[in-house]
């Protein structure tokens, strides 16, 4: 099987794609079926976290262009920058992964925070696109999670 062990930041010749949806391009030991059907196992390093256009390299020296794959999302498109704060907060509050563009802010759909967003005010329409949220605050991917990274002084 082949292994694909490392992002790389350019490549003069791609081998093949990857199209993965984003819950798998955030994890860092998988297997997976290549664009082309050959079956690779993918061993990344801890916290590495794939985008649209990442380019992996084999232990073999092969390159696979990544892509995201389309899914299920939920778009806010507003006018109004007071109602896409709110929703961005009330969104942040429950830890959701946003992407934000210039017209709109998109999740991976919910139905829950559909009716949420529309007890606000505003329109929620779904669509089918890559996502590709913003990153953490502390550098990881925003799918992550988070991670609290604070030193509290006990000292008077």
């Amino acid at each position: 099987m082949i292994k694909l062990i490392e992002k790389i930041p350019h490549a003069e010749l791609i081998n093949t794609t990857l199209t993965l949806p984003l819950h798998s391009r955030i994890k860092n030991r998988l297997r997976v079926t290549l664009d082309n059907g050959e079956e690779v196992g993918v061993f990344l390093e801890r916290g590495t976290t794939l985008k649209e256009g990442d380019l992996l390299r084999s232990e073999n020296n092969i390159i696979v262009k990544i892509h995201a794959a389309e899914e299920t999302l939920s778009n806010i498109i507003s006018n109004d920058p007071h109602l896409l704060a709110r929703a961005c907060y009330h969104l942040g509050n429950r830890h959701v992964s946003i992407q934000i563009a210039q017209d709109r802010i998109s999740y991976l759909h919910d139905h829950v925070l559909d009716e949420m967003l529309r007890g606000l005010g505003l329109v929620v329409e779904v669509s089918h696109a890559p996502f590709e949220p913003e990153p953490g605050a502390y550098g990881g991917s925003a799918a992550q999670g988070h991670s609290h990274h604070q030193k509290h002084d006990h000292s008077h």
